[in-house]
């Protein structure tokens, strides 16, 4: 069965501001559910990550200035978010989405978080509306628990996974792909394993292109156990900042791509949804939801 992490958290509560784009926690699994894609018996809803564990990939006095509050003003515009216990706590639940997601889809071959991938968070600081990097505590969870040996993320947000790419910079068990917007945030890139900056205004075609020469020849290389997929829908040419022409129907072609090549080598995928800043809401909530129907069809 199709595991789906999401909690009420996810959404609320959020600074004013930054409340439309995070609209699609709660309307993503509001419309599947109403068109039948899934029941609640496809729904989980996460704890708190334990300290503990993210100290696998968080430094200790960061995560203390998380949990006590006591980020500096520098800081807490880095991340972009007015710090908030109740903004530490929708991470640290977030997080622990990733982690039970990868048990999921040790199961049943994919399972998805309706949050996560942030991937602009660093071992000892947060940036880009990341707090805690997701992906990479319950990839480094994985590996303590020897549930994986080789772990592949595949980060196809228009953003590159710069904190993702730091964290595991010197991990040979953690290959980290990033295609990204070349002239996008983040200014400075960090060295991710394979990274594959794109030029503005890119199609469809050219953008499918790349990533069917690119990741059939990276899972036949890398040979991973467990594979982290970032599938932001800031791609879209409807992006107020992705700066691509990827239409709806190619955002839903990468996901098709991505998932049929995983499956065909049986390498189980835990899914975050990433970034997606559409001025429609109407449109981001249909790619997220695009994502979710594609695992339900394909699995």
């Amino acid at each position: 069965m199709l595991k789906i992490a999401f909690s009420p958290i996810y959404a609320h509560p959020l600074p004013e501001g930054h409340r439309f784009p995070m609209l699609k926690y709660e309307l993503i699994p509001g419309q599947l559910l109403h068109e039948g894609t899934i029941t609640n018996e496809n729904l989980f809803e996460p704890y708190a990550c334990p300290e503990e564990t993210l100290l696998l990939t968080h430094e200790k006095e960061y995560i203390d200035k998380l949990l006590q509050q006591t980020l500096s003003p520098s800081e807490q515009r880095r991340i972009g978010f007015p710090q908030s216990l109740a903004l530490t706590q929708r991470e640290l639940v977030i997080t622990q989405g990733t982690i039970d997601c990868c048990g999921y889809a040790k199961a049943h071959g994919v399972s998805l978080n309706v949050a996560g991938g942030t991937h602009h968070a660093f071992r000892n600081r947060g940036e880009g509306f990341c707090l805690l990097n997701d992906m990479a505590v319950a990839a480094n969870r994985l590996l303590q628990q020897e549930q994986a040996r080789q772990i592949l993320v595949i980060d196809l947000d228009v953003h590159q996974g710069n904190g993702t790419a730091h964290i595991f910079e010197n991990d040979p068990r953690v290959f980290t792909f990033s295609m990204h917007g070349g002239h996008n945030y983040p200014f400075h890139k960090e060295n991710s394993d394979l990274d594959i900056p794109l030029a503005d205004g890119m199609d469809d075609a050219t953008y499918l292109g790349i990533l069917s020469e690119t990741l059939p020849h990276l899972v036949r290389t890398v040979k991973p156990d467990h594979a982290f997929f970032l599938s932001g829908v800031d791609i879209l040419s409807t992006d107020r900042f992705g700066k691509l022409a990827i239409s709806l129907q190619g955002c839903k072609e990468r996901d098709r791509l991505v998932f049929a090549t995983l499956q065909q080598n049986n390498i189980p995928v835990t899914v975050a949804m990433g970034g997606g800043y559409s001025a429609d809401i109407r449109i981001i909530t249909e790619a997220h939801c695009n994502t979710f129907r594609l695992a339900k069809d394909l699995y």
